[in-house]
């Protein structure tokens, strides 16, 4: 295994070369830390050293602090674990250093990795560097001084705008904002900046310490001005998120009292808000995020997976255009099939008009549209599949449709030829029942719009082959999605675990509890939607489908709400036609419909579930509690049954596939941080009222018993293996 080192090189020049070597990415790991305080100290002592270049090893400066430090700091609570580098090093050994300082910068410096460089007295980047504080995204701020140097060196707005992004620019950029002082080509960074520290040493260019600079902060009115604003942008658009107000508070120390003082705040803050809910949360996520690239006895059997060029999708509605998309602006073959000519040439239409979407957005150039569009063929039949390396089914939610399209793909394709249906909800095996080649049959569920959705879960049956489902998570990866893998049932992963999400937001609606009322707590908890404007935007032919693959699956404890049919009986179909809880006009935001009260009443009539007739009297928090909680409890029935590797795989599915909040964490780490003991009362104490619905899992009331987190790894009972 590479070691964690960092060496120290003395040139005849002078210069002393100090390189940060921790591969892959030279993560400030504290063994690294510790090294750069022994070479600094050792550097400016020895009298054969004029001057220092710091750099990274393998054309990477540093990727930052080693974010698995937090995890430490998250499990004991001990913040004493994080390192002082801050005040002793990038301060005091590194900016106030009696011999010049240049950083070697390439590949990449973020977080703490450009924090060090912001320390040097120049910086000197090859081309195309990423530069970025990204810090906020795990909940927390820059940490080693980059809220006091970045301003000084771009200015306030640029610099809040990119610590509050999270997103990096290039070193072009940085060029030209003055955060970098000289870009040359890669072959000649260590040259280069040797001879710019000697010039240093030697007076012949300017020592800077970026600290002391005010040329590019302004007035202070001016500085208190920009902090205004950017304080209420940050309430508008991240108003559950303690960070970005924090580190403008921190910026704005620097600005009225100095840059020292700004940096003592800032390494104050920093050890509070590590500790914070949201830092627990996005750090969870990024890790987990990580974690479902390992997937057992398929990633870790020595498995190499196929290259997939061409792509077959049956199917050019919604999901099969989405998915088209997604393939070609990713590099692939796309064949695209369809029933009749009017039905394709509508589904290249919306192919086209995404990829358009995405030029217009900037995400793309026109060039690499066109490009893309050119990997398009549409077709009516099977001869197109003769050569391709993958076919996705992506049609109607119709068991005998999706049993013949099989059969008959079976019998088109290559052998080698992976077998992949879109279904969000039907169980594999009875799509593949009349298959014979039933192991390279594999979910590749997508969700929508889906080349914009991140998630891509993966359902295995027990006779998918472990090199087509390898095969499949890199098809994943070169399309930008991150993949999950999962067992097989109704509704798989995701769609399962949420199914009790639409169901008790209708149910508290027939309890008597307003629609918009529930739609508002949902959004203020952090979802960018709530049920009742998410099931307008579906549509409602899809909320039937999957209702009664349900029913028939989890009878013991569905609620049935005939709301939906009176919606559609009134003429209403969601966003679709333009009226559904809401009214949806061209051009202004939805609106709710008053109209829709009535049609409420009549379904409240129906179900007859008010206690005494009357609605029932609940909190917000008892109305989230009263919707999220059930998910919950359908997620320990998914752990309990194995049917994900482990638990924050569905975490990282709740965020990229439902759009749960990512500073919570997930949806089994909040409700550990919540309590699985609350949970487990709270469900109980409804069920008695309002029935079989809120009726706590065995694997919940387990948990919750004996104090176990309901992440902890599941023991495997008989069932459980099945799914895997």
């Amino acid at each position: 295994m590479s070691q964690s080192i960092v060496t120290m090189e003395v040139g005849n020049d002078g210069v002393a070369v100090i390189t940060i070597s921790n591969p892959p990415v030279n993560a400030l790991a504290i063994p690294i830390i510790d090294g750069l305080k022994e070479k600094f100290a050792e550097a400016t002592r020895r009298n054969d050293v004029k001057a220092i270049v710091l750099t990274g090893k393998g054309g990477r400066f540093s990727g930052g602090f080693d974010i698995n430090v937090f995890t430490k700091v998250h499990g004991t609570g001990d913040v004493s674990i994080m390192p002082d580098v801050s005040i002793d090093l990038v301060t005091n050994a590194v900016e106030d250093c009696k011999k010049p300082i240049v950083a070697a910068v390439e590949g990449l410096a973020l977080g703490g990795g450009l924090e060090f460089a912001m320390g040097c007295h120049a910086r000197i980047a090859a081309p195309r560097t990423q530069l970025g504080l990204p810090e906020l995204s795990l909940g927390v701020i820059p940490g080693f001084g980059g809220t006091q140097r970045l301003p000084r060196l771009v200015g306030l707005s640029k610099a809040i705008e990119i610590m509050l992004s999270s997103k990096p620019i290039m070193s072009e950029e940085g060029k030209k904002l003055g955060l970098i002082d000289a870009l040359v080509p890669s072959k000649e960074l260590l040259k280069v900046s040797r001879a710019w520290a000697l010039d240093m040493a030697e007076r012949r260019k300017p020592w800077l310490r970026s600290l002391h600079r005010t040329d590019k902060i302004g007035s202070l009115s001016e500085a208190r001005e920009v902090l205004r604003m950017a304080r209420l942008q940050a309430k508008k658009t991240a108003p559950n998120l303690p960070q970005h107000q924090v580190c403008l508070d921190v910026i704005e120390e620097g600005i009225v009292h100095g840059g020292y003082s700004g940096v003592l705040k800032e390494a104050k803050v920093f050890k509070e808000i590590v500790l914070s809910d949201t830092s627990r949360g996005l750090v969870h996520v990024f890790l987990a995020q990580r974690a479902t690239s390992k997937v057992p006895n398929v990633t870790d059997v020595g498995l190499k997976p196929r290259q997939v060029k061409k792509v077959a999708i049956i199917g050019g509605g919604l999901m099969g255009s989405g998915i088209a998309t997604a393939l070609i602006v990713n590099n692939m073959f796309v064949v695209l099939k369809e029933v009749n000519s009017e039905y394709l040439l509508k589904g290249i239409k919306t192919v086209e008009a995404n990829v358009r979407g995405l030029a217009n957005r900037g995400k793309m150039t026109k060039d690499k549209a066109e490009k893309a569009l050119s990997m398009l063929k549409g077709v009516l039949d099977y001869s197109e599949f003769k050569d391709v390396d993958m076919v996705i089914e992506a049609v109607i939610e119709n068991v005998a449709l999706k049993q013949k399209i099989f059969s008959e793909i079976e019998k088109a394709c290559p052998p080698h030829c992976i077998l992949a249906t879109n279904t969000s909800t039907i169980d594999l095996n009875l799509i593949g029942e009349k298959m014979n080649s039933q192991d390279r049959l594999i979910g590749a569920h997508f969700f929508s719009p889906a080349h914009l959705m991140p998630l891509l879960e993966i359902v295995r049956t027990q006779k998918t082959s472990p090199q087509i489902i390898l095969d499949l998570m890199t098809v994943g990866k070169v399309i930008k999605k991150v993949p999950v893998v999962v067992g097989n049932c109704t509704g798989f992963a995701v769609n399962r675990t949420f199914f009790p999400y639409t169901q008790g937001s209708h149910l508290l609606v027939n309890l008597g509890v307003d629609a918009y009322r529930i739609d508002r707590v949902i959004c203020n908890f952090g979802f960018p939607l709530g049920p009742f404007q998410l099931q307008d935007l579906a549509g409602y032919g899809v909320a039937f489908a999957v209702g009664q693959e349900y029913a028939k699956a989890f009878s013991d404890r569905i609620f049935k709400s005939p709301l939906l049919e009176l919606l559609v009986k009134d003429g209403r179909n969601g966003k679709n036609n333009g009226k559904g809880y809401y009214i949806y006009e061209k051009g202004s935001k939805p609106k709710p419909d008053p109209s829709v009260l009535s049609i409420i009443e009549e379904s409240r009539r129906l179900t007859n579930v008010m206690p005494g007739g009357k609605p029932i009297s609940v909190t917000d928090r008892e109305v989230l509690e009263m919707i999220l909680f059930p998910v919950v409890n359908e997620a320990c029935r998914v752990l309990d049954e194995g049917v994900v590797v482990r638990a924050s795989d569905l975490d990282v599915a709740s965020v990229l596939g439902m759009s749960f909040p990512s500073y919570r964490g997930g949806i089994v780490f909040w409700a550990d941080m919540v309590g699985a003991i609350h949970v487990y009362r709270s469900l109980k104490k409804w069920s008695e009222m309002y029935g079989s619905f809120y009726k706590p899992s065995k694997f919940l009331e387990e948990r919750a018993m004996k104090g176990i987190p309901l992440s902890a790894p599941a023991t495997l009972s008989a069932s459980t293996k099945s799914r895997l």
